[in-house]
């Protein structure tokens, strides 16, 4: 059975994200929680960071992938489930990620739910898609989508088959505004790779 040293890795604009995720998480991590976690790579990754890691996703072939890939791991678990309604300990998480995943989901509710999964002190990461909906955001598209090309085609961009995909709805700027309202004093980013990010850590 493959082992993740085994594998050829691979490169796409989530993967991209991966590493500043890493560096986000809180020193001495003891639950950490990756939502809509696909084949498990970043959850693998976060278990140098963290002692224990879950990961969820609503996809259950996606869930299956990753305990096939990862096995007989102590301190990583794949639940197939939806992560609004799935049996998760409230405040129970020091780190709470999601990549490419809200989308798929009401925003409002999703950032409603990760905020209550995490405890006090603890850190939100949420990488995400969003559509360009105004004259800047559409410049900016346009200032980009030559480096998103030749980044894609140098790095061989690549990832997991059978990934669920869905268009993103809410634009750049409602994202924002969303996030500030539910994340007092979040910090957001827009990515020259078709992403945006928000952290925030939750007041103790």
């Amino acid at each position: 059975m493959p082992q993740h040293d085994d594998l050829k890795p691979y490169w796409n604009t989530n993967v991209a994200r991966h590493p500043g995720i890493l560096r986000a998480v809180p020193a001495g991590c003891d639950e950490a929680l990756d939502v809509g976690c696909g084949d498990g790579l970043l959850a693998r990754k976060l278990t140098a960071r963290s002692r224990r890691v879950t990961g969820i996703d609503a996809s259950p072939p996606m869930v299956d992938r990753a305990r096939e890939l990862w096995p007989g791991r102590a301190d990583l678990t794949f639940l197939a489930g939806d992560v609004l309604t799935a049996d998760l300990p409230v405040g129970g998480y020091d780190f709470v990620c999601s990549v490419s995943t809200v989308h798929h989901m009401d925003f409002t509710a999703a950032l409603v739910r990760l905020r209550e999964l995490l405890g006090p002190g603890g850190t939100l990461v949420v990488v995400g898609l969003a559509r360009e909906t105004s004259p800047t955001e559409w410049a900016a598209f346009l200032a980009a989508a030559p480096v998103v090309r030749v980044t894609k085609v140098v790095r061989r961009a690549g990832g997991p088959q059978g990934m669920p995909a869905t268009d993103p709805q809410m634009g750049y700027g409602q994202v924002r505004a969303e996030a500030r309202r539910l994340l007092p004093g979040v910090r957001y980013r827009r990515h020259v790779l078709r992403r945006y990010s928000l952290t925030w850590t939750k007041p103790v």
